[in-house]
């Protein structure tokens, strides 16, 4: 307890900020070293497009197609085939689900094509693609533009 001097059974009604001061900056460094490494999934380039961003409403299916042809389901690498019978499981449990494609800039056409066609196998109907903003325009980048997939 601080007293002043010259007074005696007195509280010194000042708040001593240099604790919360401390605390602050200690989780300002944690926040600063751990924000990399949230980003979630598979790295890949996505291709810059004008594309306004969805509101998200539940759990989202990402098939994310690497530069290598490498095909993941969120995290889960996958084969085209091993892609339908999951989705195919998905499918069965909610027929309206939807089903997003990220692929690098650099992966063939055909083979994000073929991707498309493996996920309309397995009976999801509902088809976006992930795009990026180019940089520059307003807004900056963000993942988000979606164009429906035909049915």
């Amino acid at each position: 307890m601080a007293f002043e001097p010259g007074q005696r059974g007195q509280f010194v009604s000042q708040i001593n900020v240099t604790p919360l001061v401390d605390v602050m900056l200690v989780l300002l460094v944690i926040f600063m070293v751990t924000a990399p490494i949230i980003q979630q999934g598979v790295q890949v380039n996505l291709p810059k497009v004008k594309a306004a961003a969805l509101p998200g409403k539940e759990e989202q299916f990402v098939v994310s197609i690497t530069r290598n042809n490498e095909i993941y389901l969120n995290d889960a690498k996958l084969s085209a085939a091993d892609l339908t019978d999951k989705l195919t499981a998905i499918s069965r449990e909610r027929p309206d689900r939807e089903v997003f494609i990220r692929a690098d800039d650099q992966v063939p056409y055909g083979e994000v094509i073929r991707t498309m066609a493996a996920i309309k196998a397995a009976g999801i109907e509902n088809v976006g693609m992930v795009t990026e903003m180019p940089t520059g325009e307003e807004g900056g980048a963000t993942e988000g533009g979606r164009s429906r997939g035909e049915r």
